[in-house]
């Protein structure tokens, strides 16, 4: 569809006066227009060039326009180019059949010039529009893909020079220490605590990256085991702060084991991190069937979250005005989010400021 050319039309119809009317109408519009007397032609033309386009009759010998459609549409090749029929038969029937057959419109004979051009308009319109849709989306998945590599790549680079920063300062610290006044000292914790947290910013961007849909399918997860591993990797904090934990009855269900400990590992430490001073963390995690899904809530009794920030929250690095006072990176409920769509379910938040904080996210069932 270049040069002035609307588009490239197969005309199909055994009568040969048909197909004169139809390709001086249509090469009048500036379409580019070749025609076929019979369902074998048409589809060796189609097999030699692809049109964008195809008008057919029904009533052919040998092989009506039910069966070339159908054979149109069984090949890959094919089966995206819009077949609109043309024919004399004015049945309901008649336009079903056509309709399963894999055509996208029908016209009636005899028909009308403007009735015509317009239906090929529309069709080329939605095949555009298709076209584009399909490029804008692989455009997309290769940046995404791009992205996740540059992140995975860099946060990996950075961790070796990172560290030897971080180790070189506290060398001297601890080498030195009798020779360095107190800006010095400060000096040197200061960078220490700034390796710290770039250090933990690395490793949540390499989190974020290794997250993506697994080759292999879900797996059968008993959600008692994912909890138990999160709490002995959550041991230490847990203990340290006294958080106290509760949990309705775990279920079975199907996805990634690994992506699901990080998924309640992420909430959970959320929920003992935003607590504010002398408050105990209290956690309780439940878990309601709703049809093919269960529906957790991971509940806490931490500072909340601004209610105008609830859609933003789950935005990689956005971290929200009373969250800033606390150490973090902005990344674990971005992971979250990837982790709950991995699974083709929801995650979001209700919450109120200085009351807590309700993380709700839905996994399937084992038996859907």
């Amino acid at each position: 569809m270049t040069n002035g050319v609307k588009g490239d039309i197969l005309l199909v119809d055994d009568t040969p006066d048909n197909l004169r009317v139809l390709s001086a109408m249509l090469s009048n519009h500036g379409f580019e227009v070749r025609k076929a007397l019979n369902g074998k032609r048409a589809l060796a033309s189609v097999q030699a060039d692809l049109p964008n386009l195809i008008l057919l009759d029904i009533k052919m010998p040998e092989m009506d326009g039910y069966r070339v459609c159908q054979i149109l549409k069984s090949d890959a090749r094919t089966r995206d180019v819009p077949v609109i029929f043309i024919s004399a038969l004015d049945d309901a029937l008649d336009k079903v059949q056509a309709f399963s057959a894999g055509g996208v419109d029908y016209v009636t004979k005899p028909f009308q010039e403007m009735e015509v051009l317009a239906r090929i308009e529309h069709q080329l319109c939605i095949q555009r529009l298709q076209q584009q849709l399909v490029q804008h989306n692989q455009e997309l998945a290769r940046s995404n893909q791009e992205l996740e590599q540059f992140a995975h790549v860099v946060s990996h680079d950075l961790q070796q020079p990172l560290q030897s920063i971080t180790g070189f300062a506290k060398i001297i610290h601890l080498k030195y220490q009798e020779h360095l006044d107190d800006v010095a000292v400060d000096y040197l914790n200061r960078i220490h605590d700034a390796g710290g947290r770039m250090q933990m910013l690395i490793q949540d961007l390499l989190s974020y990256s290794k997250v993506g849909k697994a080759d292999r399918e879900l797996q059968v997860v008993d959600f008692n085991l994912v909890l138990k591993q999160v709490m002995e990797n959550l041991e230490i904090a847990i203990a340290d702060q006294n958080v106290t934990l509760t949990h309705d009855s775990l279920p079975t269900l199907m996805g990634y084991e690994t992506q699901l400990i990080q998924l309640v590992q992420n909430l959970i430490s959320n929920a003992i991190k935003f607590v504010k001073p002398e408050v105990t963390p209290q956690v309780n995690i439940t878990v309601v069937k709703e049809g093919k899904y269960w529906l957790f809530g991971v509940h806490d009794n931490g500072i909340g979250i601004d209610s105008q920030n609830l859609k933003q929250v789950f935005e990689i690095f956005l971290r929200t005005e009373s969250a800033r006072s606390y150490p973090g990176t902005g990344i674990g409920l971005a992971t979250c989010k990837k982790i709950v769509e991995n699974h083709g379910g929801q995650i979001w938040a209700d919450s109120q400021l200085g009351v807590g904080t309700d993380f709700y996210f839905t996994l399937r069932d084992v038996a859907s």
